[in-house]
């Protein structure tokens, strides 16, 4: 499997990263939750709560290609978040890694997320994610499928079944915020908690 799998729509790209392997240095995780984004309007896929959604600029330009590259940005001024690119070439799309479950260096992990309660809360929510696998803003740009990167991307046989993977609205997104482009693995208990903006409109009102 390698970084071809990926170029597809965004939220098949999303679908092929559920239950992939994520590496860095000498920790593993398991990816059992993400959020697929899109582009700009000129792209195939436009999406308003992407960062790409208005147009390429120096912080989102890997999201415009080539895929399999990572993407970081500070959520909040403090939180690294970590997505991998998808699509084509030129093309913007990512899927945000939202959850995973430590399955190698645990210790260092622990040692990264003193406040983690159990194992599940190791690396649950996409902050934690990236503080659990100690992915900075200078790790922007790297070659996910590269085998000398020393954060790497292993992906796993695609899940077949359609009802192992749930699907639902995205988190904390005011725009789109009724796409169902955040899917998850159910039976993990380090899937995050859905919650919605208070900046998205009302159920009750046309979005």
């Amino acid at each position: 499997m390698d970084v071809e799998d990926l170029v597809v729509e965004p939220t098949a790209a999303a679908r092929r990263l559920l239950g992939a392997t994520l590496w860095s240095g000498d920790v593993a995780m398991r990816i059992v939750e993400v959020e697929a984004y899109g582009g700009d309007p000129a792209g195939p896929w436009p999406d308003p709560a992407a960062h790409s959604g208005r147009g390429r600029t120096a912080r989102n330009a890997v999201m415009f290609g080539p895929p399999g590259v990572l993407y970081v940005y500070l959520s909040y001024g403090m939180h690294t978040c970590v997505n991998v690119t998808s699509g084509p070439d030129g093309i913007a799309s990512a899927v945000l890694i939202r959850a995973g479950e430590i399955i190698e260096g645990e210790e260092e992990v622990r040692v990264r997320r003193p406040a983690a309660r159990t194992d599940a809360d190791l690396a649950k929510g996409p902050g934690n994610v990236g503080s659990a696998l100690g992915i900075t803003l200078g790790d922007y740009g790297i070659r996910l499928f590269d085998k000398e990167s020393p954060i790497r991307l292993e992906l796993g046989p695609e899940i077949a079944d359609p009802s192992a993977i749930a699907v639902g609205p995205r988190v904390g997104v005011s725009l789109a915020a009724e796409r169902p482009w955040r899917l998850w693995l159910p039976d993990s208990p380090a899937v995050s908690v859905y919650r919605r903006s208070p900046r998205a409109p009302r159920l009750d009102r046309p979005a």
